[in-house]
């Protein structure tokens, strides 16, 4: 009698046919990347970001890692690329700042941090309210699907200093980048461009409406000067102050004739038009 025989591979953790991944090592000697797991296994950051984030981390210094220049790379729109930089920016990772060279040219210079809790000397930690942000999921990793809400994104809180009046449009005005990353307006801008948003809301445009509005149909490539951009739009285009609704005409009150005691309309008593033509 014959003993069946298999030419299998043995099962990771002793032969046990429980369900999960099976790694097979191999020692990289060239070409390879260290990652933290922090990054890797992140809980708060989409499968977009971390990818994005290992991808940046593999790159030498000096490359260029602009939206338009991922976007080349990834499947990914340019929509999903910018929300996933502005997730890694929120944890810690990143660093974008503009800066002006020439005298008038303005450039982004980023730096990436491979641990967001061991950065540079006298370099500031990232604000506990960035990190908070940063726990919050992410879209999901998909290129060609729609865009999701604004609401329930971690909003940024509108600036402090406001009046309480400006608030809602204050508000109005961070949330952009939530709906178009390119459109990054400073605390400065908020803060001059509040009064005019304000005007939108008075005028009877909801937040969401104005927010389409401001942010749709963008013209291709880098937005250089977001603040001047929704400056335009909301001058130019602001919606007219809507006319007061029409008065409500009532009908006239109900009169008994003198002569024949038949009711009419009129508004004072008499006789009905039929007993006047007589």
């Amino acid at each position: 009698m014959t003993v069946a025989q298999s030419n299998a591979r043995a099962l990771a953790g002793g032969g046990s046919s429980a369900a999960g991944v099976t790694h097979v090592r191999h020692r990289h000697r060239e070409r390879f990347t260290v990652v933290g797991n922090h990054l890797a296994q992140h809980p708060g950051l989409s499968a977009c970001a971390i990818g994005i984030g290992v991808y940046i981390q593999s790159l030498p210094d000096g490359a260029v890692v602009s939206i338009r220049t991922l976007t080349a790379r990834f499947r990914e729109g340019e929509r999903r690329i910018g929300q996933a930089l502005n997730e890694l920016e929120a944890a810690g990772y990143l660093e974008r700042t503009r800066h002006r060279v020439d005298g008038a040219r303005i450039v982004t210079r980023t730096r990436w941090f491979e641990h967001p809790a061991y950065r540079e000397p006298g370099t500031p930690k990232p604000p506990p309210t960035a990190v908070a942000r940063a726990g919050t999921r992410g879209p999901e990793c998909r290129s060609g699907s729609s865009a999701d809400s604004a609401a329930g994104r971690g909003p940024e809180a509108a600036p402090s200093a406001l009046p309480e009046d400006l608030r809602p449009a204050a508000d109005l005005l961070v949330r952009l980048r939530q709906r178009e990353p390119r459109i990054v307006l400073s605390e400065q801008d908020v803060h001059r461009l509040a009064p005019l948003a304000r005007k939108w809301l008075d005028r009877g445009t909801g937040p969401g409406v104005t927010a389409r509005i401001l942010v749709g149909d963008l013209p291709p490539g880098t937005i250089r000067w977001p603040g001047r951009f929704v400056e335009y739009r909301l001058r130019t285009w602001m919606p007219p102050v809507l006319p007061p609704p029409p008065e409500e005409t009532r009908p006239l009150p109900l009169q008994n004739c003198d002569a024949c005691d038949r009711a009419f309309r009129a508004a004072l008593p008499g006789t009905c038009p039929g007993c006047s033509a007589k």
